[in-house]
């Protein structure tokens, strides 16, 4: 159980993923070759493909090596994320074994917060961090952020803009790149 916590863990903040969305994946969703995972019954009805880095990648082909060894009733259809009776984990379980566990890492409400951290903050977490790579790397955001909409399964890019919360990482990425801009902008006047 604590490795595939771990690795429901690790998938949420490398995909992006909502909970419900890797807790209804089934192996055949996951294809470590071309190293992207379908989402299937998306929060709209939709299917999507997320593309996934290396290292998630070498994590998730660790952990279906296990997974491979317990019951697979339904085959390739049989959930990625399972009890040892091949029954898939659901939602509320999910949410108490974070709250569980956030508790026993003495993980409390941050100050000026109004509630202790949710799994379902790995997504937004995982949102500002893309983000703030983006910054750092030279690219254009502003650009990028539709991509990173559809990448989160998001109908438009304002239900985006919620998950970017300001965080001092990100702030100063953004101020480091307008201070670039303006500087540029002085030279050409």
């Amino acid at each position: 159980m604590p490795a595939m916590y771990r690795t429901l863990l690790l998938l949420l903040y490398g995909s992006g993923m909502r909970i419900g969305e890797a807790l209804r994946l089934v192996l055949q969703d996951v294809d470590l070759t071309d190293q992207v995972i379908t989402v299937r019954d998306t929060k709209f009805f939709k299917t999507r493909l997320v593309p996934i880095g290396p290292k998630l990648n070498q994590e998730l082909v660790e952990y279906v090596e296990c997974r491979r060894r317990l019951p697979l009733p339904r085959g390739q259809e049989s959930p990625l994320f399972t009890t040892r009776g091949s029954r898939p984990w659901h939602y509320v379980r999910v949410i108490s074994w974070f709250q569980h566990v956030r508790r026993a890492a003495g993980i409390s409400c941050p100050v000026g917060e109004a509630r202790p951290p949710r799994l379902h903050d790995i997504r937004h977490t995982a949102a500002v961090h893309r983000v703030i790579a983006w910054y750092r790397s030279g690219q254009e955001v502003q650009r990028l952020l539709p991509q990173l909409a559809t990448y989160l399964g998001h109908i438009d890019i304002s239900s985006t803009q919620r998950y970017l919360q300001m965080t001092p990482d990100l702030l100063q990425a953004a101020s480091e790149r307008f201070a670039l801009y303006a500087m540029e902008a002085n030279h050409e006047g």
